[in-house]
């Protein structure tokens, strides 16, 4: 996900100003030839040398990283140039990403920030999805109070090659990860039993799969374009007695719509559980 934004990120910094660190040098080596850009050796290079810090790991590692490149943050703050970390890693929210660093300044030191008690990390949370590897992403982005507005401007700029990008409250972040950052595997789930459903009426694996994901596309951008609710779409389709209405009494019968509203409950639960 960290490469693909990066790729996204590239029409507006250049691929030149983009560097990549990784445990697995080589694997950070072939991101950076993607885009013309560049490796650090070590994680606390990236942090000394960089306006953003885009932290593309998973959770669970996601402390050790932090402990990692705390003293160079530090550094960065008692200078007066603080790097801005934006982080993806479902769970962690900007509370606990400052008190796990556990670095601040008087903030005094930042006189525009004199109404917090103390300047703390700079912090930015995002929530991308898949679809922003083909630029088709939905980027929620929330972040701490120690982020300068312009700051937020020029991130939300380099993001948005990658899709839309909307601003929200960190409190419902857990609830964009339960849909949009999990939803495409739903989506995805739904395309393959829908073209399994054209090869069981008798069509080819190729054919059947080619007319599910255009029926699936076409379908979201009638949404999309039209603005029109997805139940009056539906009705559009289901003609009385006909093919339509009677696929979707089975779907009704099978609790389809309750079944995805609990999948996106217990993607909220679990992002929850993370936190």
């Amino acid at each position: 996900m960290g490469c693909a934004l990066m790729k996204a990120a590239v029409p507006v910094v250049g691929g030149g100003h983009i560097g990549f660190s990784d445990c697995d040098h080589g694997k950070a080596e072939q991101a950076a030839q993607s885009i013309g850009g560049f490796v650090y050796l070590h994680n606390t290079d990236a942090v000394s040398d960089s306006d953003f810090v885009f932290l593309a790991v998973k959770p669970q590692v996601l402390e050790n990283v932090l402990i990692e490149i705390t003293p160079a943050l530090q550094s960065r703050l008692s200078t007066r140039d603080p790097v801005i970390l934006v982080s993806m890693a479902a769970g962690w929210s900007i509370d606990k990403i400052q008190r796990t660093l556990g670095i601040a300044v008087p903030s005094s030191t930042f006189p525009e920030f004199s109404n917090l008690q103390a300047y703390r990390q700079p912090v930015i949370r995002i929530m991308p999805n898949t679809p922003a590897l083909i630029g088709q992403g939905i980027i929620a982005i929330t972040a701490a109070k120690e982020v300068p507005s312009e700051r937020i401007d020029a991130l939300q700029k380099i993001l948005a090659l990658a899709g839309i990008v909307d601003r929200v409250d960190e409190t419902i972040l857990d609830a964009v990860t339960a849909l949009s950052g999990s939803g495409p595997a739903y989506v995805y789930l739904f395309i393959e039993a829908l073209a399994d459903g054209g090869v069981l009426a008798g069509l080819s694996h190729e054919k059947a799969l080619r007319y599910a994901v255009q029926t699936v596309l076409g379908s979201a951008m009638m949404v999309k374009e039209t603005a029109a609710h997805p139940a009056l779409l539906k009705n559009m389709v289901a003609s009385p007695g006909g093919t339509t209405i009677a696929g979707l009494a089975v779907l009704e019968k099978g609790a389809l719509r309750g079944t995805i509203m609990a999948a996106v409950e217990a993607a909220l639960k679990r992002a929850k559980e993370l936190s």
